[in-house]
């Protein structure tokens, strides 16, 4: 008899395979059967009607910090989410030296817009190396199972002191070769890989670029030969892709003999410079040969941008004078005053200051929308804020305000800043039909201010595979794979990705009629009372990791099954 069996679900297996009705049995953790007629069971789930699905393995998360306080690393547990990948973009917290803590802590806050009060309140370093903070994590009980990389940032740092905070300065070779040892030993205590970043967007709090900004060949190249080494571990970048850039990283991956995956956006300085990167991947997996290691492309399934509103971290009046006493006011005081004052409101539209805050909100709000319910991460340029105060003869900033206000004054904006220079997501189709791409960009756990992208698996599937208005739908058979099997085998998680027998039991049982993505909310449930934007959904009916229910109706059950993840897992 088996344990469990979710019977008469469409069973969406994550192979890209047509869906199929047919029950799944669940025993000892593992799928042990799909199909018909497959023998009682102690438990039985009624999937009538309902998609079962794989479990969405996120391979682009910063939960670094947050996973040493929250088991629950919500808001991915609400959408489906049973595996977590951090370590990203070269940002994290070990290895580290006692007493420098403080340096971690300012780079994620300036790179991934989290509150250095939260962080250092939330966070108990109780390690220094990077096998340590592995073992820290280890014996977490956790609701899903998680892994890291070995970030450039702070193993710089260990090694080279200040001087390592500095992308201008170069390690000495001694310097060089320790930080290859160190990174060598995490990748053998069960790092997934090691993270860098080449981009200017990025910086610490105090205004440093990323150390690794622009790492030598040299130094790339030490650190490869430490991972060919090791023989172990992926390569993950964000880069703005200068000249010669993928090229240079590229070189580095095959030196080390192992698989590369750079992030993918487009950006509005250089629309079509994504289409150059992707088919520098598409040019380097094709000219592989004898079984070498494969190069992704991580993408995203929905603009990237940021939400504003009077509670987060960036609206149209922050550099308002009279904003700074506004902001001291508890956020319910602060709206009903907003809305009975009318000269208050008249004043802050008309007497903002004549500073760069200001010159970029105006033509931010070109491109910022009114982020209603149901959420559209595809919104029509019509509607923008400035389109619709033009229209009505008013001004942007009036209109921006008296949108924000609604709900008690928490109403967030949308304003896509990537991925949406043509005002559509036509892009990002071509981007997700790529066969050399995965989903990976949604950030769960960071810039907790101004958007919550922890979301992105549930709008991959609703907005492409059914609410589409403005351009064609994508299969639903092809969207669970891109989240499911692609970024398993991104990773080398063999184990982890399929409905079929041997597979890990993580399952999502949905009810897809029925799911959507709820408006985001601000709440201050984070250590130190720290903000953050968080968004829910509906529809999850079942979500089990390891063969335990986690999470019912949008609940969790309180199962803490998930693990650290140490190294690449064989295939089954």
């Amino acid at each position: 008899m088996h344990e469990l069996v979710i019977r008469g679900g469409t069973v969406v297996d994550g192979t890209g395979a047509a869906s199929r009705a047919a029950d799944v049995a669940i025993d000892d953790g593992v799928i042990s059967a799909v199909g018909a007629d497959i023998g009682a069971a102690h438990r039985d789930i009624d999937a009538d009607g309902l998609l079962v699905t794989p479990g969405w393995v996120d391979i682009h998360t910063h939960y670094d910090g947050q996973a040493t306080w929250d088991p629950y690393l919500t808001p991915s547990s609400w959408h489906g989410v049973t595996t977590a990948v951090f370590g990203n973009c070269s940002v994290g917290f070990a290895p580290v030296r006692p007493g420098s803590e403080r340096y971690l802590i300012n780079l994620m806050e300036g790179v991934e817009d989290i509150p250095e009060t939260v962080l250092a309140e939330g966070i108990d370093f109780r390690w220094e190396s990077f096998p340590e903070y592995l073992d820290v994590l280890a014996a977490t009980p956790r609701i899903m199972d998680i892994g890291a990389q070995v970030p450039h940032g702070p193993l710089r740092f260990y090694v080279m002191g200040e001087r390592g905070a500095d992308h201008g300065e170069t390690p000495t070779d001694d310097e060089l070769a320790e930080m290859g040892r160190l990174l060598e030993q995490a990748l053998h205590a069960g790092a997934l890989g090691f993270t860098t970043a080449r981009t200017t967007k990025h910086r610490a709090a105090d205004g440093r670029y990323t150390p690794g900004l622009t790492a030598s060949d040299r130094e790339l190249q030490g650190l490869a030969l430490a991972m060919k080494r090791a023989g172990k571990g992926v390569i993950e970048v964000n880069s703005d892709f200068g000249d010669g850039d993928f090229d240079r990283l590229r070189a580095a991956a095959e030196l080390a003999g192992r698989p590369l995956s750079v992030l993918l956006v487009q950006v509005d300085n250089a629309p079509d410079l994504w289409r150059e990167t992707l088919a520098g991947v598409n040019a380097a997996n094709r000219a592989l040969k004898g079984g070498g290691e494969r190069f992704t492309a991580q993408v995203g399934s929905r603009p990237i941008g940021m939400l504003m509103g009077l509670e987060a971290t960036i609206h149209p009046f922050t550099s308002h004078p009279l904003w700074a006493d506004l902001e001291k006011l508890p956020s319910a005081e602060r709206a009903a005053r907003l809305t009975a004052d009318d000269d208050l409101r008249r004043r802050l539209v008309t007497e903002r200051p004549d500073d760069g805050h200001v010159a970029w909100m105006a033509k931010v709000l070109t491109r910022t929308f009114e982020l209603g319910d149901p959420v559209d991460y595809e919104p029509d340029p019509s509607t923008s804020i400035a389109a619709r105060a033009a229209a009505a003869g008013r001004d942007p900033f009036d209109l921006a305000l008296e949108l924000m206000l609604k709900n008690d004054g928490r109403a967030l904006l949308l304003h896509p800043f990537e991925n949406y220079c043509a005002g559509d997501l036509e892009v990002v189709r071509e981007m997700l039909e790529n066969p050399d791409t995965v989903c990976g960009v949604a950030d769960a756990g960071a810039h907790v201010g101004i958007i919550c992208d922890a979301s992105s698996p549930t709008s991959l599937l609703t907005h492409w595979a059914r609410d589409r208005r403005r351009g064609g739908h994508l299969p639903l058979e092809f969207l669970v794979r891109k989240q499911t099997l692609d970024t398993a085998r991104c990773y080398g998680l063999l184990d982890r990705g399929v409905i079929a027998p041997g597979y890990k039991a993580d399952v999502n049982v949905i009810d897809f009629d029925r799911l959507r993505l709820l408006p985001p909310e601000l709440v201050y449930d984070l250590p130190a009372g720290g903000r953050r934007i968080v968004q829910k959904a509906e529809g999850y009916r079942h979500t089990f990791v390891s063969g335990l229910e986690v999470m019912r109706d949008g609940a969790a059950t309180g199962e803490l099954p998930g693990v650290l993840l140490r190294g690449a897992r064989p295939a089954v």
